[in-house]
């Protein structure tokens, strides 16, 4: 699973509005969360199903295969949400004789017609209607809705919209479209026979073995998994798609795609046979299913979802040129949704509170994905983005890796598990090497192919292969909470020739870690590797003959840590110039920001524009201000030079971006040139600095750059435009923006006072998808609030935004219909907040 990511709320717009943080638990009783008890061992699941698209529910038949798993019962209690059951029925040979049953709470108890032994298998069948709409349970912040089944435009009348059926089954939603046993260390074959419009496609898990056509235009696909795995990883998808052919060796690969993207679908999935390649002889473990395919569902309720061999990804996948040439965003959660089929299908957590040994695993992926394909510089700089984003979390610091006292299952799904066990994971691949490390993961593969695990198993295998105890490790940063916080001083002693080096971590409880120290001398540095014991204060001495010129600790950026250090511009041009790691190099560059005035923050910014890593580039690029008569000396050729040749399109922008802070009339044509550039990055920037420079030449073009998708720092620097210009044709594509306007009008009141404009505009207007972008991004934000002051502000401006509805419905009788659909569209995201 990759989280669905408001990044605005995840920045700290959305909450910090003057609101007190609270966790999702704060308050609540803390509950022992232990693994299922396995009383039945499913072996077999059969499906038949066909859907009423006009009820929005689905005719099923099922036939279960299951055995007792150790101790005899003569029951078998199966989850079976919001559903009608019609018929339960022991099914022998075909022959079906009647079962006692009872259905409560969601909950299916079947009577069985005697008590079975372990290993003693029978086949249970059940007929039922599944009603999704019927389901009761709650989304979360990671996945907001959780009625497992999915029906798009099931009646066809959003002109916009295609019809479709998805599913989605993380954690416990399978078993609101199959009776099951819903838990993850369920695993069974499958097969499911799904009856459809002949002109839909349909995809599940495994292979497509037979398509028969029926009467009245139908068609019957049969779907067949010989593997077993969880019941969560179910999934079927029906819909208008075209399917673009790849493969991987022998293995089929597919991309499902809507019609419109057909031409784009290998620039957007396109290197996920180098992908299976390259994880299949990194983990010398070959890709283990019959094939891959790839999916995509509007109004997805999630990130992106691993169904074994049949990923279903959120219709942000869905980019075109503009996009693509300047970052496919979605390569990362590509990349994370296939590691997945090692990590989570193929050896799955046996419990929601292990869900580390899958989601951290994924989300180390796409490092390792990084660092293959573009280098370790663009693996380090998403490693740090990624750490980041939990560091600058303070909700999170007091949560286990694993943890057994979870208030909801879904509260699992955080920045602690994704993007802190992602660095614990780089840490542990430091400290054990590279043929350690991946040997270990390929032990624990072995062991437990098509079987759950936990992370203590994790630990068994790290250890078999390399000799090392790691209980040290697994007991600080699995199952205990918090990370080192660091800062430090040296001396010199000049009679001992020695300098000595002071850590002290000031958080509690204490760690133990292996530290990079690398000490300057000439501005050289070398590099001492040493040990930090799990004490307040540790002392490390190393030979000099004068004092340092400065001290670099974490120089590799391996350890997950708060270091608060202060250095000079001098010092930061030498760390800079002398780091071959990444980090050291974008964190001197980003420690002139205050020191722009000292020749050596500009030497710095001189050497950074010509860094071979492009986001170096861009930083610097951000940092300078060329309205300033000596930064502009200094840079100015450059930076023009950039704007038009450097290789990525994203530096070139930030480049434009520069360049507009002059206000010069004699770049325009610079700007209008790149009005003209497939790169929305390039055309977003051209516009902005028209706009900046000479405004009348920016109205024209603010129509022609697509956002649909567009990055959220695209869409804030467009939208005061696109408001002040009312440029209809993108008014659904500042949504993501303006819903959010009560929060950012606290952190930027210019930025604020456009977007409540924006928002004010949709309401006042007859824009069906520009309403429901608003509603369904305000449903994402529920599930991520953990405030109840920033859920009334919502709440108060979704009732605002229903009031102007109201009225404009008054005003315009004639357009009822679509007007009516937007009031509905507010009053569902109203109940959702109240």
């Amino acid at each position: 699973m990759r989280k669905a990511i408001l990044s605005i709320a995840i920045l700290g717009i959305l909450f910090s509005a003057n609101v007190s943080a609270q966790t999702e638990t704060s308050g609540r009783e803390k509950v022992y969360r232990a693994t299922h008890t396995k009383v039945t061992e499913l072996k077999h699941t059969k499906l038949k199903v066909n859907f009423d698209y006009q009820k929005e529910q689905m005719n099923g038949e099922e036939w279960l295969t299951a055995s007792p798993y150790f101790y005899a019962t003569n029951e078998l209690i199966l989850d079976a949400k919001g559903m009608l059951i019609h018929e339960v029925a022991l099914d022998n040979n075909g022959k079906k004789s009647p079962l006692k049953y009872e259905y409560k709470d969601d909950i299916l108890k079947i009577s069985l017609d005697k008590t079975y032994q372990k290993n003693q298998d029978y086949t249970v069948y059940i007929k039922y209607t599944s009603r999704p709409n019927e389901v009761k349970q709650q989304g979360s912040m990671a996945i907001n809705d959780a009625k497992g089944l999915y029906f798009i435009n099931a009646q066809g009348t959003e002109p916009d919209m295609p019809t479709q059926i998805w599913t989605q089954g993380e954690t416990e939603s399978s078993s609101a479209w199959f009776p099951t046993i819903d838990k993850s260390n369920q695993k069974t074959t499958q097969e499911i026979y799904m009856t459809v419009p002949d002109k839909y496609v349909t995809l599940s898990n495994g292979v497509l073995k037979d398509s028969q056509k029926e009467s009245n235009g139908l068609r019957t696909d049969h779907w067949v998994m010989d593997k077993r795995h969880s019941t969560y990883l179910f999934f079927m998808g029906v819909g208008e798609y075209a399917i673009v052919k790849d493969k991987w060796r022998n293995i089929p690969v597919d991309y499902y795609i809507e019609k419109e993207y057909e031409p784009y679908a290998k620039q957007i999935y396109g290197n996920t046979p180098e992908m299976i390649e390259f994880f299949s002889k990194r983990l010398n473990y070959d890709y283990p299913w019959a094939k891959y395919a790839q999916i995509s569902g509007r109004n997805y309720v999630s990130g992106a979802m691993e169904n074994t061999t049949a990923t279903l990804h959120g219709s942000d996948i869905l980019q075109k040129p503009g996009q693509l040439i300047d970052e496919n965003t979605w390569e990362d959660t590509i990349a994370h949704e296939l590691f997945h089929h090692w990590f989570g299908d193929l050896v799955t957590a046996e419990s929601w509170s292990n869900l580390t040994v899958n989601e951290s695993f994924a989300n180390y992926s796409e490092y390792l994905w990084n660092e293959y394909k573009y280098g370790k510089d663009q693996a380090d700089y998403h490693m740090m983005t990624d750490v980041n984003r939990y560091i600058h979390n303070p909700g999170d610091f007091n949560k286990d890796l694993v943890r057994f006292n979870y208030e909801s299952r879904e509260d699992v799904f955080d920045l602690v598990t994704y993007q802190k066990g992602g660095g614990i994971l780089n840490m542990l691949r430091n400290y054990l090497g590279d043929d350690a490390f991946f040997a270990g993961m390929t032990d624990y593969l072995k062991t437990y192919e098509y079987q759950n695990a936990e992370a203590h198993q994790l630990r068994l295998s790290f250890e078999k292969v390399s000799g090392k105890d790691l209980n040290w490790f697994f007991n600080q940063w699995y199952f205990s909470n918090g990370h080192p916080k660091i800062n430090y001083s040296f001396t010199f002693e000049p009679v001992k020739k020695q300098v000595s080096v002071t850590i002290n971590q000031t958080q509690e409880p204490l760690f133990e870690f292996p530290l990079a120290i690398d000490v300057y001398d000439n501005g050289n540095p070398k590099r001492y590797n040493v040990w930090v014991n799990a004490e307040s204060k540790n002392t490390f001495n190393f030979d000099v003959f004068k004092t340092p010129d400065m001290v670099n600790i974490n120089a590799d950026g391996v350890l997950l840590a708060d270091i608060t250090e202060t250095k000079t511009a001098v010092q930061n041009l030498m760390q800079f110039s002398n780091s071959k790691e990444f980090k050291s190099r974008y964190q001197a560059l980003a420690g002139v920001k205050d020191q722009l005035k000292s020749p050596a923050a500009i030497k710095l910014l001189a050497a950074a524009l010509k860094d071979p890593f492009f986001r170096i580039r861009i930083k610097a690029l951000e940092l300078m201000d060329l309205s300033n008569p000596e930064q502009m000396k200094a840079f100015g050729s450059e930076v023009e030079k950039i704007a038009s040749n450097d290789p990525k399109t994203l530096t070139q922008a930030a480049a434009i971006a520069a360049l507009a802070k002059t206000k010069d009339k004699k770049y325009l044509p610079v700007f209008e040139k790149g009005m003209n550039a497939v790169s929305n990055a390039i055309k977003g920037n051209s516009l902005g600095a028209l706009l900046t420079v000479d405004p009348s030449k920016a109205n024209s073009f603010a129509d022609k750059i697509d956002l649909e998708g567009a990055s959220e720092q695209l869409q804030a620097q467009m939208l005061p435009i696109i408001v002040k210009n009312k440029v209809t044709s993108q008014m659904p594509n500042i949504a993501r923006i303006a819903v959010f306007y009560p929060f950012i009008k606290f952190q930027d009141p210019e930025l604020g006072k456009a977007a409540e404009d924006g928002f004010n505009w949709i309401m006042t207007s007859d824009n069906l998808k520009a309403t429901e972008n608003i509603t369904k991004i305000a449903g994402y934000a529920k599930n991520q609030m953990t405030n109840p002051q920033a859920k009334m502000m919502m709440l108060q401006m979704l009732k605002d935004g229903l009031s102007k509805k109201m009225e404009l419905l008054k005003q315009n009788p004639q357009s009822a219909a679509s007007i009516n659909k937007q009031i509905d569209a507010l009053n569902k995201a109203i109940e959702n907040y109240k």
